[in-house]
């Protein structure tokens, strides 16, 4: 698996390649802004790592605490993490279950105060309508969040398979001489007929 300092140098040479694709693909500055965006911030802050204690969870300050019931929650490498598309999702969905509970406290305290609270109905429709208007930018913003993931855990499998065939290449042993006292043992066979070559002579004379 590779370490976090990698995976942010990958994220950050890519980001321009990246960029330029964008660009050529979608001839629209703006939806390439917002995919770049994201993609930097998926590499770096909202990656599959998230599982567990690690550089992406240490930039969030001191809103990483939203990310231990998540840690808990996810094995890590597992594919809610680590999976293509499922994992962007899964954590998406996660930061918006954090977004309801703090508008449900809100509208509690709202209650409570007797201050103006949410029409429920109202912000569904003004929802559907953000969604509805800017469907492009929010599909960039997704696209940017899963490419960076995609870096990451595409750089883990990459890493772990080729420790894999490195472990199997290592471990098919050509052939090896044992030593014998600490030498060669050719050299120390070598060694040997001589005398007794000698001695063999001597003793036909």
């Amino acid at each position: 698996m590779s370490s976090g300092r990698t995976h942010d140098r990958i994220t950050l040479i890519s980001l321009p390649i990246l960029t330029g694709i964008s660009l050529l693909l979608t001839r629209n500055a703006e939806l390439t802004l917002w995919m770049a965006g994201s993609f930097l911030f998926g590499g770096l802050m909202f990656g599959p790592d998230l599982d567990i204690h690690s550089n992406q969870s240490i930039r969030w300050g001191w809103l990483r605490w939203m990310w231990q019931p998540y840690r808990q929650a996810v094995p890590h490498r597992s594919a809610l993490s680590h999976g293509p598309i499922i994992g962007t999702i899964c954590r998406l969905l996660y930061v918006g279950l954090w977004v309801i509970l703090l508008a449900l406290l809100y509208q509690s305290a709202c209650y409570f105060l007797k201050w103006p609270m949410w029409n429920e109905v109202q912000l569904w429709k003004t929802t559907q309508q953000f969604v509805i208007k800017h469907y492009s930018i929010l599909l960039s913003i997704f696209v940017g969040l899963e490419v960076g993931s995609m870096s990451h855990y595409s750089a883990d499998f990459l890493s772990s398979l080729s420790k894999k065939i490195f472990a199997e290449k290592k471990s098919v042993n050509p052939l090896r001489f044992e030593t014998l006292n600490g030498q060669d043992p050719v050299r120390a066979n070598n060694s040997k007929p001589r005398s007794s070559r000698k001695s063999r002579h001597r003793r036909k004379t």
